[in-house]
């Protein structure tokens, strides 16, 4: 699997679910969301997660453990942006917030430092 392919993918996944964070906290403020928990708890529907889960990553890359970390992650991500959707969109604003800012920001920051950290082996690995 090219190294370039999975840096590009991981640098735009990274801007794309920092995004989230501000969809999230404008449905807690306003109560509504064009989706659903369950949509947002699906980890293959993003462009990431479609790549992660689709035929483009070969078997040596899927078995490292960069990878598994990731996949972990990016899954839990989604499960607590649905999390904090589910309690928006049923009035609790409070336990909303604190999902938001607590297990949703917290698997946020952990998802990116995989995320990068995976990106740098990829660099490293190209340039060795």
């Amino acid at each position: 699997m090219s190294s370039h392919l999975i840096e590009d993918q991981i640098r735009t996944a990274i801007g794309a679910h920092g995004a989230w964070k501000l969809h999230l906290r404008a449905a807690v403020i306003s109560g509504t969301c064009d989706t659903t928990g369950d949509e947002a708890a699906c980890d293959d529907r993003c462009a990431f997660g479609k790549w992660l889960h689709g035929q483009q990553i070969d078997n040596q890359t899927r078995r490292s453990v960069p990878f598994r970390v990731v996949l972990r992650l990016h899954k839990q991500f989604h499960a607590c942006a649905g999390d904090v959707i589910d309690a928006a969109l049923a009035g609790q604003k409070d336990e909303a917030l604190s999902i938001l800012e607590g297990d949703f920001t917290d698997v946020s920051h952990r998802l990116r430092r995989a995320m990068v950290k995976w990106a740098g082996e990829q660099t490293r690995q190209r340039c060795a």
